[in-house]
C-alpha cells in the first residue's frame, strides 16, 4: 500500500464509512428531551457519550499536534459532570466541536508533511498512525454504545 493510499484509508475509516457507524447517523433525530435520559441499567446518557467522544477525540488531536498539550485528568476529565446538556446550544456546540476536531485530525493524517510512523518527540512512543487508529476504535466503540442507549430509549430507527 502506498503512503498516499494509507493516508486516504485512514481519513476514510475515521469518517465512519463502511463497517463503522458515521457520527452523524448516530446522533441524527435524537429528540432533545432524550439527550439527558439514562435508561435503567445503563451507565451513560446520550449527552455523556457525546461529550466523552468529543473530549477524548479533542485530547488525542491536541496531543498529536503539540508537546505542550495537557490532557484532562483520567478518567473524570473525560466525562461531563451531568447526564444532560444545559440547553440545546450546548448539545449543538459539542456536535460541531466533535465534527471540527475530526476534520482537523483527518487533515493531519492526509498531509504528507506529517510522518505517520515516527514516534512523536513527546509521549511514550505514540505516532500519528497509532493515534488515528485509537480515534477510530474509540469512536466506533462509544458510537455503538450510543446506538444501544437510543434503542433502549426507543429512539433509534434501523432504517435511518
Amino acid at each position: 500500500m502506498s503512503d498516499q493510499a494509507l493516508r486516504e484509508h485512514l481519513a476514510w475509516i475515521l469518517s465512519g464509512e463502511n463497517a463503522h457507524l458515521k457520527f452523524e447517523r448516530a446522533i441524527a433525530g435524537l429528540p432533545q428531551k432524550l439527550r439527558g435520559a439514562r435508561p435503567q441499567g445503563t451507565p451513560h446518557s446520550p449527552w455523556r457519550l457525546l461529550e466523552h467522544l468529543r473530549i477524548a477525540q479533542w485530547d488525542i488531536l491536541e496531543f498529536s499536534r503539540s508537546a505542550d498539550h495537557v490532557s484532562p485528568d483520567f478518567p473524570d476529565g473525560y466525562w461531563p459532570e451531568g447526564d444532560a446538556p444545559s440547553d440545546e446550544a450546548t448539545w449543538d456546540h459539542s456536535v460541531a466541536a466533535f465534527q471540527s476536531d475530526l476534520t482537523a485530525f483527518q487533515g493531519l493524517v492526509t498531509d504528507p508533511a506529517n510522518d505517520l510512523f515516527t514516534p512523536f518527540p513527546w509521549g511514550d512512543g505514540q505516532n500519528l498512525l497509532r493515534e488515528a487508529l485509537l480515534i477510530a476504535d474509540h469512536n466506533a466503540y462509544h458510537l455503538g454504545q450510543l446506538v444501544m442507549v437510543r434503542r433502549v430509549l426507543g429512539a433509534w430507527d434501523e432504517d435511518g
